[in-house]
């Protein structure tokens, strides 16, 4: 068993030197190549400086250069934050100052972009830039260390043991937060090699897998492609996410056996025209990150008969919490499935006891993929990560589970379903609402892409509810011929007062539904209706 991240690096160099490792654009590298890579940039950051515990910022594209910097990280006992390329000046200016770092990965085209969050960062001190080299005059700060990536080719390899065990942090995963500005999870090197191990162990991953890596390792999702695949020795195809017509491409010309993504991944997929017989090689296909609407679940078995569909359920305080077996998506395919391996998902009631079957509680989350906490963020921790309640009064150190906000039931087989927020449950004539099962309608017909319903204040019913769309084919349908469509089927409370066509809805940095933006602006509308007496 890995006990570091850098491990699960080192275990697969050792046993399997020449075995692909990395692909990408073209280039690929041997696990013993990637290792060498490693070990000489982490050789580099120690010459400059780096200490066990210290955070840097990596802000690249998905890129061989970017694994190499994360691995390079772990090796020196440092503390990796991955930020998505996504995100702008502002945000990485929060993210260097909040996690006070000295270090930052970056290429030379992203300095310019960033140049007002280096003036900010007071606690950086050296820059390490990749790539075609670019003058930099006003861009850096009086006094900034900039050090070209490449010195790393020159640099005496790191060698020997660094002191660090399991339990400490190994990166911070920057996620959004209540006031607008990311929130860091700081997550240990148990978590991710766990958390490798569990994933591994029911998708069956071997080093005949080839995973296409399509999401960020800003995302924890995406980092898991990264650990799992050096865990088991797979090679992992690198690729920037331009558009769906890019995946289909790589899973042929890739021989791509496992592909993980999201809900508006797969809703943009299903826009193409494409069969099974086009990548024979795909074993299987997995979803986190949000509900696979039943309507597409049923879209993929149909057009990916012989490939197993993977639908998880996860939250980056506690990594990855359940998945539901392949066998059971045909008789159940909105549940979430149960715990993965290694870890305990109860369904509390407010009480803090446990919910009887079919019963709405919240989901909390126990066993070694929980994280650390929040960084420099006690208030926030202590709200998220509280003491098992269930854990025996005898035992004097108190057992800290994750959590979620999220509802969910249970059926009687134990099976779980992911209802909603808790802060996003709409309340209306006298009903609790869950948007996704709201939602739920408004995918089942077949022409809405994506959809989020929102509740809106009113005076007499609690909350009306309002739906914002976008829809598969442009034009298709109007809002009032779709309102028609989806009323027919859905109980009188859940019918929407207002339904909104958009082109695009937002995505943010994980393209993810940026659902926060969306019910913002829908109340923000309404606020300044009601202002006006409209």
């Amino acid at each position: 068993m890995a006990g570091l991240l850098y491990d699960l690096l080192s275990a697969s160099a050792n046993r399997i030197t020449d075995k692909e490792c990395l692909v990408y654009r073209g280039k690929m590298l041997t696990y013993g190549q990637v290792d060498e890579h490693v070990t000489k940039l982490a050789g580099l950051l120690r010459e400059a400086g780096l200490k066990p515990g210290e955070r840097v910022v990596v802000y690249l594209e998905k890129s061989i250069e970017e694994v190499v910097s994360i691995l390079a990280i772990s090796r020196c006992g440092g503390i990796f934050v991955d930020t998505n390329t996504l995100l702008k000046a502002r945000q990485v200016g929060h993210i260097l100052g909040d996690c006070g770092a000295r270090f930052l990965i970056t290429s030379y085209r992203r300095l310019k972009s960033i140049s007002s969050a280096l003036m900010e960062a007071v606690k950086l001190e050296a820059i390490f830039a990749c790539g075609s080299r670019l003058p930099l005059k006003d861009v850096l700060p009086a006094g900034m260390i900039l050090i070209d990536y490449g010195e790393a080719e020159k640099a005496m390899p790191l060698v020997g043991p660094v002191c660090r065990i399991d339990c400490d942090p190994a990166a911070i995963i920057y996620t959004s937060g209540s006031t607008g500005m990311p929130k860091g999870v700081v997550v240990s090197h148990r978590n991710l090699t766990a958390g490798a191990e569990s994933v591994a162990a029911y998708l069956h991953n071997s080093p005949q897998d080839r995973i296409l890596s399509i999401l960020p390792f800003s995302f924890d999702y995406g980092l898991n492609q990264l650990t799992t695949s050096l865990l088991c020795g797979a090679t992992l195809v690198l690729q920037n996410y331009l558009g769906p017509a890019d995946i289909i491409k790589a899973l042929e010309s890739e021989q791509i056996t496992g592909l993980a993504g999201i809900p508006t991944i797969w809703s943009q997929l299903l826009l193409l025209e494409w069969s099974t017989e086009r990548f024979p090689a795909l074993r299987y296909i997995t979803n986190s990150g949000g509900r696979f609407p039943e309507f597409q679940v049923r879209e993929y078995r149909r057009r990916l008969p012989r490939v197993q569909i993977y639908l998880m359920y996860g939250l980056t305080e506690a990594f990855r919490s359940t998945y539901l077996d392949p066998r059971q998506v045909d008789i159940r395919p909105t549940s979430i499935g149960k715990a993965i391996p290694n870890a305990e998902v109860m369904i509390l009631n407010e009480q803090g006891m446990q919910c009887a079957p079919g019963e709405i509680g919240e989901l909390v989350h126990r066993g070694v993929h929980v994280s650390l906490g929040y960084w420099n963020d006690r208030e926030q921790t202590g709200i998220r990560f509280r003491p098992n309640p269930l854990q025996a009064s005898e035992i004097q150190v108190r057992e800290l589970a994750a959590f979620s906000g999220d509802l969910a039931k249970t059926d009687d087989e134990g099976y779980l379903y992911f209802i909603g927020r808790k802060d996003h449950m709409i309340k209306t004539s006298g009903f609790r609402v869950s948007p996704t099962e709201i939602e739920e309608y408004f995918y089942s017909t077949g022409v809405v892409r994506d959809a989020v319903a929102v509740g809106v204040p009113d005076d007499a019913l609690g909350e009306t509810i309002s739906v914002v769309v976008s829809l598969r084919e442009a034009g298709s349908i109007g809002d009032c011929e779709l309102l028609s469509l989806v009323s027919r089927e859905m109980p009188s409370f859940m019918v929407p007062k207002a339904i909104e066509i958009r082109h695009e809805l937002p995505k943010n940095s994980n393209g993810k539904i940026d659902r926060t933006a969306i019910y913002q602006d829908v109340l923000g509308r309404f606020t300044s209706d009601a202002q006006h007496g409209i």
